[in-house]
């Protein structure tokens, strides 16, 4: 059985995300590619947050979340979305992608990847925490890939 993973060609996990990712910058989103994912998935979530924006935004802050991602899918292309996919909004109230934009150095950014017994019925307007309260009982499984980013 393979183990379900998630990569990037733009990073190394625990590495700095490349500068042209970031909020200021072309934020447009890294390419990932996806491997291992389970026989049983029915669909893929993908949530990109910063943890290290608690003590600051008061909230560990969503940057970007997509659902209903096809469970073939191999790889999401840089700056791209699965036709399939829904993408829902960043915690700058924006749809879609919000490049890393830390306003006090260097950050951690995750990239959480799960694999669901279902297909969400979620509103596009849908944040960060209705995702994560939607999947919490449909996880089959789930991987991270970090990277850091600083201004």
């Amino acid at each position: 059985m393979t183990k379900l993973t998630l990569s990037s060609s733009a990073f190394d996990g625990g590495e700095p995300i490349p500068r042209c990712y970031g909020y200021t910058q072309a934020n447009t989103s890294p390419p990932l590619t996806v491997e291992g994912v389970p026989d049983d998935a029915v669909s893929l979530a993908l949530v990109m947050d910063d943890p290290d924006a608690k003590p600051i935004a008061g909230k560990i802050w969503t940057h970007w979340i997509l659902w209903n991602v096809p469970p073939d899918t191999t790889e999401i292309p840089e700056g791209e979305c699965p036709a399939e996919a829904v993408t829902g909004r960043n915690d700058w109230d924006e749809p879609g992608y919000g490049g890393p934009n830390p306003p006090d150095g260097e950050h951690s950014y995750r990239f959480r990847l799960y694999a669901l017994d279902t297909d969400l019925d979620l509103a596009k307007t849908a944040t960060g925490a209705a995702l994560q309260e939607a999947i919490a009982d449909h996880i089959v499984e789930q991987t991270l890939l970090e990277g850091t980013y600083a201004p």
